[in-house]
């Protein structure tokens, strides 16, 4: 039996060994996008007819024109503030179609689809009502849904400003969440402004995939089946339960939603990147009191030249500067502190 050989595109080769270094420096340090996902989509795509897409959350519309290049004749694309950018994006390709009704009301609005990508607000209420709405109204269409585990699984997201009711939001704060320990921290995975998270996790009615875990129970007597993919945030794909193909599909998803080795490399992926965010948070503050050591050891020597020149008495002149040497030489020796610890922690020493 001959042996697979690895692409060398992919691994490099002994005459070019860095093509994996190359690839890997390129990539964004955060995986999020839904393109990552196109395999599992061609799973998707080979196994539903799957014509119509609707879209929420759409990205730049690069993930939007990759559905139209696996076989939908028409995506629409849900995005209630699209930027410029988007607009262009959306217009060079006739497939793609802006719908700026924010969903689910856009739902009604629009055909009935093959296939629902949800991965627009990451909160227990939107995707509730995004979910009761399809598996009522199109129960025989794929949905695919983003962000099934950390850090939205348990816990809302909102994005600001947020259009949902006070009754459905739970107290937020726009410190974030971190692996290294329960509560939010201002070093952990924040918005900037863009979104804000619950400052507590799990619970009733709280996080992605509780919605989506209360909804299917509700639609007990009419099942779903989900499968969830355990990579980039987490993705479940669900199909109800008496389609003809439900059986064939979970059958080969189930190598990536059982896949132990994928489930591992995600744990490992979301804790090396909060500790990222952990010396970022930390370096900017080190960076901070050093500006305002260095502000102070400035002015200190200032006037210790103003007393050196000035008209005082020699014996003040003398004390006052002393004091001023010792207090800017003990700033000088904590800047140089900081500096070295800045240093090691940026070298991982």
């Amino acid at each position: 039996m001959r042996a697979h050989s690895p692409d060398p595109q992919h691994i490099g080769t002994r005459d070019d060994p860095h093509v994996q270094a190359r690839r890997a420096r390129h990539r964004p340090l955060l995986l999020h996008s839904m393109a990552l996902f196109r395999e599992i989509f061609e799973i998707v795509f080979a196994h539903r007819d799957v014509e119509t897409v609707v879209e929420v959350g759409v990205e730049s519309g690069a993930v939007s024109g990759m559905y139209a290049e696996l076989g939908a004749s028409t995506v629409y694309c849900v995005e209630p503030s699209p930027t410029d950018g988007l607009r262009a994006t959306l217009a060079g390709n006739e497939a793609l179609q802006l719908v700026t009704t924010p969903s689910p009301r856009a739902f009604a609005e629009l055909p009935v689809a093959d296939l629902y990508v949800l991965d627009g607000d990451h909160n227990y209420a939107t995707v509730r009502r995004e979910l009761e709405w399809i598996l009522a109204h199109a129960p025989e269409a794929t949905v695919v849904c983003h962000d099934l585990l950390w850090p939205c699984s348990r816990r809302d997201l909102y994005y600001q400003p947020s259009t949902l009711p006070p009754e459905d939001r739970k107290p937020a704060s726009t410190d974030g969440p971190t692996v290294w320990h329960d509560e939010l921290t201002p070093a952990g995975f924040v918005g900037m402004g863009a979104f804000t998270s619950s400052t507590r996790a799990g619970g009733d009615r709280n996080g992605v995939l509780t919605a989506v875990e209360d909804v299917l129970r509700e639609f007990g007597d009419d099942p779903w089946h989900l499968e969830l993919v355990p990579a980039i945030f987490g993705m479940g794909v669900l199909v109800r339960c008496a389609s003809s193909d439900c059986s064939s599909l979970m059958r080969d998803l189930r190598p990536y939603s059982g896949s132990r080795l994928l489930a591992a490399m995600e744990d490992n992926r979301i804790a090396l990147y909060t500790r990222v965010l952990q010396l970022q948070h930390e370096a900017v503050a080190h960076a901070r009191d050093a500006d305002r050591m260095a502000d102070t050891i400035s002015a200190q020597c200032r006037e210790i030249e103003r007393l050196q020149a000035g008209r005082a008495h020699p014996r003040i002149r003398h004390e006052r500067g002393g004091r001023l040497r010792e207090e800017t030489v003990h700033l000088a020796g904590a800047l140089q502190r900081a500096v070295r610890g800045m240093w090691r922690r940026s070298s991982g020493r």
